[in-house]
């Protein structure tokens, strides 16, 4: 009898081992499968963070590129200031001159004017005196 006991004594043994081998298979299977899961998720979280580093590399590169378009477009925005500030002086200058100019024709025009005056008070004279 004892070796009946002995086998039954393997026999729960084995069960209890063939349970823990069940068990510890769908363990190894369940963790597996998680650690797939992971795997995958985090590829995905990989991707996506190289697509997004990708585009803010672009983005950056993008606005270096229309920080020195502005900076072009500033400097000749201040050169065009800088021309038309000449423009203008040059202008003002030009109105000066030609306000004079108009002042010194009023004052020719007079003039003559005045000597058309004289000359034909003087030639009405000269006939007056003549008769």
């Amino acid at each position: 009898m004892s070796f009946n006991l002995n086998d039954a004594l393997k026999n729960r043994i084995v069960v209890i081992l063939a349970i823990l081998l069940v068990v510890f298979l769908f363990s190894s299977l369940s963790s597996c499968n998680n650690a797939r899961h992971q795997k995958i998720s985090r590829d995905k979280e990989m991707a996506a963070r190289f697509a997004l580093e990708e585009k803010m590399s672009r983005f950056s590169q993008d606005r270096s590129i229309l920080e020195e378009k502005i900076k072009a477009k500033e400097k000749e925005v201040q050169e065009l200031k800088t021309t038309l500030e000449g423009l203008n002086k040059s202008l003002v200058g030009e109105q000066l001159i030609s306000q004079s100019l108009k002042e010194e024709l009023q004052k020719v025009t007079k003039l003559k004017d005045a000597l058309e005056a004289d000359l034909k008070e003087r030639n009405e004279d000269g006939k007056k005196i003549k008769k």
